[in-house]
């Protein structure tokens, strides 16, 4: 039988690992290597976890492999993302929110090897916090949502609230990432897979380093953000999609 106790000292580990990488890799030790180190081990660790609390991998995160499907959702919310953040840098550059070195929309040149690191960089770090976030509580905590409304906006909150580095930046940075948070933790109920909100969530982190601008503005640049994350939910509720449950 399983014991309750167990699913918050589970989610405890997860949260001090992928804390601890933001905390100590980035601000403290600032220190790449570190960061990038524990970001994975909050990741790997998710496996053995979810056979603490009785599941058989990362299917406790709604993580399940099934290749056509996943990689449909992880390269259509990637395009998502990113044709998005390009639309908001655009209106942006042109309300003066961002600057370019052209004046118009620049995407940063990158060799192949700097690419394909920025790709591992920004999904890494993008699947752990939707297992913090979204997936552990869409399953391996245990909780029975009987509406997806209430799962959404639990989940939103808990993304704000996971962002205890940022949380001094006041309510606009809070709404704008309860923005962010209801379009990933959407796409999740809509689809039933985690894969549909790691491919959002990844695309938005990557489009950030592809683009080359300048914030002049970081306000009404959250703004910005925050519509821009508005619309990624407007396409999520009206895509049609066959959900990937198990």
């Amino acid at each position: 039988m399983l014991r309750p106790w167990r699913a918050p000292l589970a989610f405890g580990v997860l949260f001090v690992l992928y804390q601890s990488a933001e905390g100590v890799g980035a601000r403290w030790l600032r220190d790449v290597v570190v960061q990038d180190g524990l970001m994975i081990a909050s990741v790997l660790a998710a496996w053995p976890l979810s056979r603490w609390l009785g599941w058989k991998g990362y299917g406790a995160y709604a993580l399940r492999w099934a290749p056509v499907r996943v990689w449909f959702w992880l390269a259509g919310g990637l395009g998502l993302a990113v044709a998005g953040k390009a639309l908001a840098v655009a209106v942006g550059l042109r309300l003066g929110v961002y600057a370019s070195d052209s004046g118009g929309l620049v995407w940063n040149g990158f060799s192949a090897g700097a690419l394909a690191m920025l790709l591992v960089g920004t999904f890494v770090p993008s699947l752990a916090e939707d297992i913090l976030t979204r997936g552990f509580w869409y399953r391996a905590a245990g909780v029975h949502w009987r509406r997806g409304l209430v799962f959404v906006a639990f989940s939103s909150l808990m993304y704000v609230l996971n962002h205890i580095y940022r949380l001094e930046r006041g309510p606009l940075e809070w709404a704008m990432l309860f923005c962010f948070g209801l379009a990933y933790a959407t796409a999740l109920w809509r689809s039933g897979t985690l894969w549909a909100a790691v491919g959002l969530h990844w695309g938005w982190n990557l489009a950030n380093g592809l683009l080359a601008v300048d914030t002049l503005d970081p306000r009404r640049g959250a703004a910005l953000s925050a519509i821009a994350h508005l619309g990624i939910l407007l396409v999520v509720l009206v895509l049609p999609v066959r959900r990937l449950d198990v």
